[in-house]
């Protein structure tokens, strides 16, 4: 690896934890026994891409989620269901986020949108106490606000021209294959975190 000065960082699986069966459960649950083919970790179907660009208001896609699935579900219902894979923040991974941020500028990536980003807030400030988890990042870069998303390499690239940076002198991580194939070609460097492990092992 040559030297890294920058880091963009994923959020989902790498500083809160997602479970992603848990939402197709809860949707199962309300009848939509093919959510699997509306999102999953590695696809989104084109109403979760346009959620995930800021395209489509929380109350659009709600209403377009009820014509999707032919399924009269209130906006209560589906927000639970889909926010239903957000877990807690992991503590120590915060804290050690906190140390390296001393040593590299350290930026924030990841696919959201509206629905998520109020309720991950919401339990970051719970867990913690603290008022923004953006404040551990120079920019945090979510996608429902930039218009952005993975893991197409442009918007890589955008935000390495944004902030300035050499894409060889900066580390993506992620926990999702086709986000980091797709940093790879924006030239990158980049390391997939594997279910189980910590980034605090990666030796940073």
């Amino acid at each position: 690896m040559l030297e890294i000065k920058n880091i963009i960082f994923d959020l989902g699986g790498i500083f809160i934890d997602i479970n992603y069966p848990k939402t197709e459960k809860a949707f199962i649950n309300l009848k939509v026994s093919n959510f699997a083919e509306f999102y999953t970790q590695h696809h989104a179907s084109e109403i979760f891409e346009l959620l995930e660009t800021g395209k489509l208001s929380s109350e659009e896609f709600y209403k377009t989620f009820r014509e999707k699935t032919g399924f009269s579900i209130a906006n209560e219902s589906i927000r639970n269901a889909w926010n239903a894979l957000l877990g807690n923040f992991f503590i120590d991974r915060l804290q050690w986020l906190n140390e390296i941020r001393k040593r590299y500028n350290t930026y924030l990536f990841s696919n959201t949108n509206k629905i998520h980003y109020d309720a991950f807030m919401e339990i970051f400030r719970k867990q913690t106490g603290l008022t923004n988890f953006d404040d551990y990042f120079i920019k945090a870069y979510y996608s429902h606000e930039c218009g952005f998303r993975k893991p197409y390499p442009e918007s890589y690239q955008r935000i390495l021209k944004e902030q300035n940076l050499k894409a060889s002198e900066t580390l993506f991580i992620d926990d999702t294959p086709k986000n980091i194939e797709g940093a790879k070609q924006a030239g990158l460097q980049a390391v997939l975190l594997l279910s189980g492990q910590s980034v605090t092992e990666l030796g940073l």
